[in-house]
């Protein structure tokens, strides 16, 4: 290897040791009791086995001197003692097994909440720019699939590897007191599929990259074919049949390929398998030739044969689980990618909204803006100005940029060129979260809550979501209390048909529902309709 190819080299496993430092970090802050009471369980299973095994050889040579003895039912006591000894162990293992499961499942429901915490306190903070890159979706969904086990996974492995470590360390010695070459066969056998599983460990993860967007686009579809929102066009126009063919397609495509690597993989995993099947048994039979000499005793041939057998199998354990983390670390960097994204939309002095009276004009100065991924403006070099008090009705056609406006006064995207201000102050000055408190706004793609009428309202102002008198005043406003007031129980009913007693909206109403939400912000200084009637 030369030597840009060993600096290659010791770079993937620096990011690789990070990665496995982060997510054990990851792990502890989630559920650092559980985590330690795992390591615990970690020692005590690496270890039984071994005295497990140097019981059984006891019990062997015990019953061969009872058998040989002149008195074999006075030399049955010394069995007893150990079997009984060796039932306690096993016993012990078998509790020390059951508590490493449920140990396992509490700490992955654990990790699993609060990286859905961490996922929403991400995908919240980050600027709408984001939300118009495919390639952040892309991140996204690997986030997501990555996210509810991958780093448990990863603990796990961490754990399983220095659980079969220890075992080993403590089975070397009594191999290499047998015959040093037997050592030397057991890792010999267990290498190959090993280094078999990180090879395409790497060519899995490429795959998965490169097909995101597919398994994204049938998930699309799956989501056509089954969400309420469709399901009226679906049927009218007739699409089910064509949907669910291109749903079939990608699926198809995506199993085939998959499947071509783990067919690959099986090929040649069968192949090392079958040569560590062969070593095994040829130890076998030195063990047994070795017995038959005289040079080991019965009891110490069984304690070799288990030995052998379970140092092979803690052997491939061990370095299938260094496979996994390997390969948990490829999958688990997608996750960090995700998390660590920063906002585009940054306050440079960071100017209180609550502070400032807002009671100043806005003015637009040769604003333009491009969304990401887009060649043509939204905006292009725009300028006016709204005095206090005024109400401005912006018209134009469909793509003229009335909704980007709206999303750059919300501070929402930063303008590309030219600036915003309100008092004279740049919009990029303000602190986002303050000066949108200061703003009440209806989206035209406002959103419908599948959740009481009250909360609908309320979600304006969150200080305002459990008083009913400001709710209420706000649905006046909108005129969306006369609806309200008709619903079963009121301003306590579910809208929306997803959960159990929900009631649907007319259209129309789901806008009046919308304009309360805006109204209920009794604070704002600035109220921003999109496309309203």
């Amino acid at each position: 290897m030369n030597e840009a190819g060993r600096a290659g080299l010791t770079a993937r496993i620096v990011q690789r040791s990070h990665l496995l430092a982060r997510a054990f970090r990851l792990v502890w802050e989630s559920a650092p009791g559980w985590t330690l009471l795992g390591l615990g369980l970690v020692v005590l299973q690496g270890v039984l086995p071994l005295v497990s095994l140097y019981l059984l050889k006891l019990v062997v040579d015990a019953l061969t001197l009872a058998v040989q003895g002149s008195q074999p039912s006075a030399s049955a006591s010394p069995v007893l003692v150990i079997l009984a000894v060796a039932g306690g162990v096993a016993l012990l293992e078998v509790l020390a097994r059951s508590g490493a499961a449920f140990i396992s499942e509490a700490q992955t429901e654990t990790v699993t909440d609060h990286l859905s915490d961490l996922i929403h306190r991400q995908s919240v903070s980050l600027d709408l720019s984001y939300y118009e890159d495919p390639r952040y979706y892309d991140m996204l969904h690997r986030a997501k699939e990555e996210a509810g086990w991958r780093p448990t996974y990863m603990v796990n492995s961490m754990f399983q590897t220095a659980q079969g470590g220890l075992s080993l360390v403590t089975l070397a010695g009594l191999l290499l007191s047998l015959n040093w070459g037997v050592a030397v066969v057991l890792v010999c056998a267990s290498v190959p599929s090993a280094l078999l599983r990180l090879r395409y460990a790497n060519r899995l993860y490429r795959w998965h990259r490169t097909r995101t967007h597919l398994e994204r686009r049938s998930w699309y579809i799956h989501t056509l074919l089954t969400e309420g929102q469709y399901a009226k066009e679906i049927r009218l126009f007739d699409l089910a049949g064509a949907l669910a063919g291109r749903f079939r397609e990608l699926r198809e495509r995506l199993r085939t390929e998959r499947l071509g690597i783990a067919r690959d993989r099986s090929v040649v995993d069968s192949a090392a398998q079958g040569g560590a099947t062969v070593a095994a048994f040829a130890t076998y039979a030195f063990l047994a030739y070795r017995t038959v000499q005289g040079a080991v005793t019965l009891g110490g041939f069984v304690l070799y044969f288990q030995a052998f057998q379970r140092g092979q199998a803690w052997m491939r354990d061990v370095l299938n689980n260094l496979a996994a983390l390997y390969e948990g670390s490829l999958f688990l960097g997608d996750l960090f990618d995700f998390l660590d994204l920063k906002p585009a939309v940054a306050p440079q002095a960071a100017v209180a909204a609550a502070e400032a009276p807002l009671d100043g004009a806005i003015v637009f100065d040769k604003v333009s803006y491009t969304y990401p991924g887009s060649s043509r403006k939204a905006l292009d070099q725009v300028s006016f100005s709204i005095r206090p008090g005024e109400h401005v009705a912006l018209v134009g056609e469909n793509g003229s940029g009335k909704t980007t406006v709206v999303k750059l006064l919300c501070g929402l995207y930063d303008p590309a060129e030219g600036r915003i201000t309100i008092d004279g102050i740049d919009l990029a000055d303000y602190d986002p979260s303050s000066l949108r408190r200061r703003i009440a706004v209806m989206f035209q793609d406002y959103a419908r809550y599948q959740l009481t009428a009250r909360e609908n309202i309320g979600f304006g102002d969150l200080a305002a979501i459990d008083d009913l008198r400001r709710v209420s005043t706000a649905a006046g406003r909108a005129g969306a209390d006369t609806v309200i007031e008709a619903l079963p129980s009121r301003y306590e009913t579910t809208l929306g048909r997803w959960f159990e007693d929900g009631v649907e909206l007319s259209a129309g109403d789901w806008q009046r529902v919308a304009l309360a939400r805006a109204f209920v912000r009794e604070d704002a200084r600035i109220v921003l309709l999109d496309e309203p009637t």
